[in-house]
């Protein structure tokens, strides 16, 4: 019997009908906060993209930003395989989750999980644990999918890694495993994170922009000491580590912000925002 795992915030974070989720996405790179325009994805390009960080609110809040990312994987060439981290928010599950068979379902399709990189990933770390559960309510990953299947259809594999445990020596483990394993074969790695949450404008913005500093040294220490430093609460500190470890590995020479902003800046209330942010990883 196929595995399918369902989606979770179909209806809730995106639109839960395929045409509505469509033109939702292409409304996010059209925004006047996205890039702007809608770029059909190239088949074969470059492949100079090692890693984007992408934000995974609902569409309406952090959708734009997230479209300035796959703005610049559109231009890249198709990846045949998608390592997507995100932050464990539910607590069910292993500490650190893979899933290593069966299909993801949005309203857009049913994507594959890449069970041979899963399995050569679990191997390699020898800390990432099967198990699908820490997979069967967290938005984290779902969300970036989409935007994917808008880019390429169904023309790619996952493999999804669900981090409950976010320490920096486990982030950095994970992520040399996934170069590792990663290094032979035409991919990319999305780390999904919000930044700050629930400040105010002011504290956001001036905490978000020293954590996003350190990101863009390509320093996974430096950006741990950023968050510890100054208290910030960004939801995906672990993946994002895990990214920065990989993509020295895979040879990425610049991390770069492409944008960031808050859900003030849509709602136009600035007493309590979330931080959005969008970096580009290219060798």
């Amino acid at each position: 019997m196929v595995k399918i795992r369902r989606p979770c915030q179909a209806g809730a974070f995106y639109e839960g009908h395929a045409e509505s989720l469509k033109s939702q996405i292409e409304n996010c790179f059209l925004h006047e906060f996205g890039p702007g325009k809608i770029r059909e994805a190239v088949k074969v390009g470059p492949r100079r993209v090692v890693g984007l960080v992408c934000p995974h609110a609902g569409y309406m809040f952090s959708g734009p930003v997230a479209a300035h990312a796959y703005y610049k994987l559109a231009s890249d060439g198709k990846p045949d395989v998608v390592a997507i981290f995100g932050p464990n928010h539910t607590g069910h599950g292993s500490a650190l989750a893979v899933m290593n068979d069966g299909f993801w379902r949005t309203p857009l399709g049913d994507i594959e999980v890449d069970g041979e990189t899963a399995n050569q990933i679990v191997r390699e770390s020898r800390i990432v644990d099967v198990d699908d559960s820490a997979h069967r309510f967290e938005h984290s990953i779902e969300v970036q999918i989409p935007f994917l299947q808008y880019l390429y259809g169904s023309d790619f594999r996952i493999v999804p890694i669900c981090f409950l445990m976010q320490d920096l020596s486990s982030s950095r483990e994970v992520g040399q495993a996934v170069a590792k394993v990663l290094a032979e074969k035409n991919a990319v790695m999305i780390a999904s994170s919000d930044m700050t949450h629930y400040e105010t404008q002011e504290s956001a913005t001036k905490k978000d922009k020293l954590a996003l500093g350190a990101v863009e040294t390509m320093d996974e220490a430096k950006f741990y000491s950023a968050v510890e430093a100054h208290n910030i609460s960004a939801c995906g500190y672990g993946p994002i580590a895990a990214l920065i470890a990989a993509a020295k590995i895979l040879e990425a020479k610049e991390a770069k912000l492409l944008c960031y902003k808050t859900s003030g800046d849509i709602t136009g209330d600035y007493s309590s925002v979330v931080g959005y942010a969008a970096v580009c990883f290219t060798k």
